[in-house]
């Protein structure tokens, strides 16, 4: 297989706005070690009660709380809004992406559609 088409598909990516909007934001964000270290317990913590759903299972009320006492303090300032805003629209380009590679090799991956 010629993977050029591939490696012209990532430069778009990183070409694309949604990646330029998304790396400008997370270097400004990250330059701050306390948004940095509350960005990683939020995602930590966005794991551990996805999984916990996955499972089946009721989040545990102290993660639970401390997930939206840390999404609150994150989603108050607006450079660290905008940067997970822009993650969330370039995780769904990937995604996007994903589902249109998976369906032309007409590989069934079980997700879920996702109107938007």
């Amino acid at each position: 297989m010629d993977y050029s088409s591939t490696y012209r598909l990532a430069q778009d990516l990183r070409e694309s706005e949604e990646y330029k909007t998304y790396h400008a934001l997370k270097e400004s964000v990250m330059e701050d070690e306390t948004t940095a270290a509350l960005l990683r317990e939020y995602r930590k913590l966005q794991i551990s009660i996805q999984m916990s759903a996955m499972g089946g299972k009721m989040p545990e009320g102290e993660d639970q709380q401390r997930f939206s006492g840390i999404s609150a303090l994150l989603f108050s300032k607006p450079e660290v809004s905008q940067y997970l805003l822009a993650e969330m629209r370039l995780q769904q380009t990937l995604a996007d992406i994903f589902r249109i590679l998976t369906e032309a090799a007409d590989v069934e991956m079980g997700f879920p559609e996702i109107e938007g």
